[in-house]
């Protein structure tokens, strides 16, 4: 079940219309839930409109990474040391479906529970590492195998009690201009692909660096969208310095 789950996420990032929620709950002592929702409700009305959909059924699943890396810790065990420990700081992850076909809804849910910010930088990192342990074939008892040109972007996250950051990277500037090159030619099937910050914080926030940030009536959640494209091109686009009121 999860070897599909991870196709679907390789196809959620290669795929047009289909939608990325990036979101943050951060609890009074620090601890909280950072979570990457994928919403490909497009995608899924496409293929029932080409009658693609006859092995589509309902579900509702939430599945481990541990209980696969478990399953595959023989395969794992060839990888070199540095991609064991890559694929090691997935445990915590799990990944949620939901697949109805009578609504044409589809997302999958990424998501990690944390005890401090710290714990949840580099989420979009693990999801890179997370398309790395796909199988070399679609065949049973492929090797697992890990594709470091995947893991271009990271993320860093701050969380002081009185004020939040989040702040974009390059981590692998040529692999960074390769995907970016490669990009040009599906640029126009993807104008319609977003990508959304929703924080959730335990205090009213005063203030924030984007001036076209939305918040919640309470004053506790900020929500900023961007055309993916443009965040790809430019992943400073998402910077966030938060300041929350005492």
């Amino acid at each position: 079940m999860l070897k599909k789950l991870l196709l679907l996420l390789v196809v959620a990032f290669t795929l047009v219309s289909c939608q990325f929620t990036e979101t943050l709950t951060i609890n009074e002592d620090g601890s909280g839930r950072m979570s990457m929702n994928i919403d490909m409700k497009e995608m899924m009305a496409m293929t029932q409109s080409m009658g693609m959909d006859s092995t589509l059924v309902k579900m509702d699943s939430t599945v481990t990474f541990a209980a696969f890396l478990e399953e595959k810790k023989d395969s794992i065990a060839k990888l070199s040391k540095s991609d064991q420990e890559k694929l090691k700081k997935l445990e915590d992850y799990s990944i949620r479906t939901v697949m109805a076909p009578e609504t044409s809804d589809l997302f999958i849910d990424v998501f990690v529970d944390f005890k401090n910010i710290t714990e949840a930088n580099n989420l979009m990192n693990s999801l890179n590492q997370a398309s790395a342990v796909m199988p070399e074939s679609p065949g049973g008892g492929a090797e697992i195998k890990s594709d470091p040109s995947t893991d271009v972007l990271g993320v860093r996250y701050d969380y002081t009690g009185n004020s939040f950051s989040r702040d974009a990277y390059v981590k692998d500037e040529q692999a960074y201009k390769k995907q970016k090159d490669s990009l040009q030619e599906a640029e126009m099937f993807m104008n319609s692909m977003n990508y959304k910050l929703k924080y959730t914080f335990p205090k009213r926030i005063k203030s924030s660096s984007i001036e076209d940030a939305n918040y919640s009536l309470d004053g506790k959640t900020i929500t900023v969208e961007r055309r993916f494209l443009d965040y790809f091109k430019n992943p400073d686009i998402l910077d966030l310095e938060v300041e929350f009121e005492k």
